[in-house]
């Protein structure tokens, strides 16, 4: 009888640890800030980020890109209202994204329309 009583006792707390830690998913997500167009210029014009795999892409402030990993890959970059957009030959499609920056600013994140993130980290700042 005693392991019952203790046993209900103990699910009130681990609710209450579910909801808090639920309750924080959103402050998480507010850790990253949308970039408008004039940031998003600022935020990669001649800057490098890292990737996660070990590529690194520089963005050159003439819109030239360059993005390296197994071979260099040589593309275009600009900004589309709030949105950073790349064009990568032999595609003549421009491809565009939001993108946020973590509050710390060590780290960029471009969102696709179909919601995937790829995140990158500044060469220079880690």
């Amino acid at each position: 009888m005693m392991r019952s009583c203790r046993a209900t006792r103990g699910l009130p707390a681990v609710g209450a640890a579910l909801i808090l830690s639920l309750l924080s998913l959103p402050a998480l997500a507010d850790d990253w800030q949308p970039l408008t167009g004039d940031q998003i210029k600022t935020a990669l014009s001649a800057r490098v980020l890292t990737y996660p795999g070990g590529q690194t892409q520089n963005f050159y402030a003439d819109g030239r890109t360059l993005y390296e990993s197994d071979r260099p890959q040589w593309g275009q970059w600009r900004v589309d209202g709030d949105r950073y957009c790349s064009l990568w030959p032999p595609s003549d499609r421009w491809d565009c994204y939001d993108v946020a920056r973590e509050a710390k600013g060590l780290d960029i994140r471009f969102v696709a329309p179909g919601g995937s993130i790829t995140e990158g980290r500044y060469v220079d700042l880690q």
